[in-house]
């Protein structure tokens, strides 16, 4: 399962990519929103930081395809061709999935509160499909289902799409899917610190500086023996 921070965030997004293991940065215009400045100096920054080969994922605003299809097509080439653009999961957006996808674009198709989106999605031509599992939670339903759900339409259909789960409030949603064996899930910068934040951890850390500091000596690492 690729492992992508959902967030804008310039510092958080770089402190989390410097410790974890990440694949790339994916956005919305919510979260882009919050930073309060220019779209694409945030989104030129998160480039940076995730590099060349890392994914980043831009969501377009218009509502009709045509418009999609071109704000698509600025995208790409502000941060380059392999940028991968989130679309609504609408007859509009399936519209403009499938043009794109006749274009080559990476289409990460967003938005998607019920499997048969994820499968209209993938029949468009989408690398991805971005079930909200909390929000389809919030809403009286099973995200944690709806996303093993479309994962085995795409398996059971032959499918070249994979999950891109997102909207996450805890680390059990995503050790969840993570044991299904979705392709991806995407998580906010605060659940990422929790998911091995525990204190067992930490005392046990404590307990073992201790007790070498008592063997060789306080402050000293295995460099000092």
């Amino acid at each position: 399962m690729k492992f992508i921070i959902d967030d804008a965030d310039i510092e958080k997004v770089r402190e989390i990519w410097d410790l974890y293991p990440c694949d790339g940065v994916t956005t919305n215009p919510s979260i882009l929103a919050k930073s309060g400045r220019n779209p694409y100096e945030v989104l030129t920054e998160l480039r940076e930081i995730v590099g060349k080969d890392g994914e980043l994922h831009v969501q377009v605003v218009s509502k009709d395809a045509e418009g999609m299809v071109k704000e698509a097509a600025v995208i790409r080439e502000r941060l380059g061709e392999n940028t991968f653009v989130k679309i609504p999961t609408t007859p509009q957006g399936l519209k403009a999935m499938k043009i794109l996808s006749a274009q080559g674009v990476n289409i990460t198709a967003t938005a998607i509160y019920t499997p048969m989106q994820g499968f209209l999605a993938a029949k468009a031509g989408a690398k991805y499909a971005a079930p909200y599992v909390n929000r389809i939670d919030n809403m009286g339903y099973d995200g944690i289902k709806t996303a093993m759900d479309i994962h085995d339409i795409f398996e059971n259909n032959g499918l070249n799409t994979e999950v891109l789960a997102a909207s996450f409030k805890n680390s059990q949603q995503v050790l969840e899917l993570t044991k299904y064996g979705i392709g991806a899930a995407t998580v906010g910068t605060a659940v990422i610190e929790g998911l091995i934040k525990n204190a067992a951890i930490t005392s046990a850390i404590d307990a073992f500086v201790d007790d070498f500091a008592g063997l060789v000596g306080e402050g000293k690492t295995m460099m000092d023996c």
